[in-house]
């Protein structure tokens, strides 16, 4: 599982011009199934970025998670992160997993963070969706869960 997460001080999802997620300060998440995940490789991804350290302490150093910091999480799902644009100008998606898969574990995951986490928002899988956001730092990073 891919994940591309980004400290934000603000961001939104808007489907068909509604608002669907918002959060203040807190973390936007990009999720990514792959065909060899399992909702244990969702529950790893899920614990390692409820207490990865990048939030600021009080001497200003990334030390805090965003647990510690009380801030929200924008999950949203996103099988570009599969992308490989190795060959040619076109990528393939060939490494996400497939839509009925991809569906599953992005719930699963979503419902643990939920049970983890008082402030989670989410955008739509599968929708055609915006995102807004205002890059904390900025502050941007992938992980990968295998």
């Amino acid at each position: 599982m891919k994940a591309l997460i980004q400290r934000v001080s603000q961001a939104e999802v808007r489907i068909a011009g509604q608002v669907t997620g918002r959060i203040g300060a807190g973390l936007l998440v990009f999720i990514c199934a792959e065909p060899q995940d399992t909702p244990a490789t969702g529950e790893r991804l899920l614990a390692k970025i409820l207490k990865l350290r990048i939030f600021a302490d009080g001497q200003g150093k990334m030390n805090r998670s965003v647990q510690d910091a009380a801030g929200g999480l924008l999950i949203v799902s996103q099988f570009t992160l599969a992308a490989d644009a190795s060959s040619g100008n076109r990528p393939s998606f060939a490494g996400a997993a497939p839509p009925a898969l991809g569906r599953e574990l992005y719930d699963d995951f979503v419902a643990r963070a939920r049970a983890a986490h008082p402030e989670v928002a989410t955008g739509q899988f599968g929708a055609d969706m915006q995102v807004a956001l205002i890059n904390d730092g900025p502050v941007t990073i992938a992980l990968q869960m295998g």
